[in-house]
């Protein structure tokens, strides 16, 4: 069965690169935990990784029909369809 545009995640990024990449992500997590706060989204999935000494990533999940305003306010480096491993 095909999820409705209700149940459909999106994944949304952001890219840190340079010497302080893992702190700065770190930092943009707390905004984006805000957001979520602040715009009561309906999901609250904000995490950062760290994926090699200068390169780290923020992520926010968000479902499908926030993800249009979520875009225009935050301006995601890109994004992609999250699928929960628990399914």
């Amino acid at each position: 069965m095909k999820p409705s545009l209700l149940d459909r995640k999106i994944k949304l990024l952001w890219d840190f690169k340079g010497p302080a990449s893992e702190k700065t992500a770190e930092h943009y997590a707390k905004h984006l935990k805000e957001y979520v706060f602040n715009e009561e989204l309906k999901y609250n999935s904000v995490g950062h990784q760290k994926i090699n000494g200068t390169h780290s990533i923020v992520f926010l999940v968000v479902a499908e029909f926030e993800m249009p305003q979520v875009r225009d306010d935050l301006k995601p480096h890109r994004g992609e369809l999250y699928l929960d491993k628990s399914l």
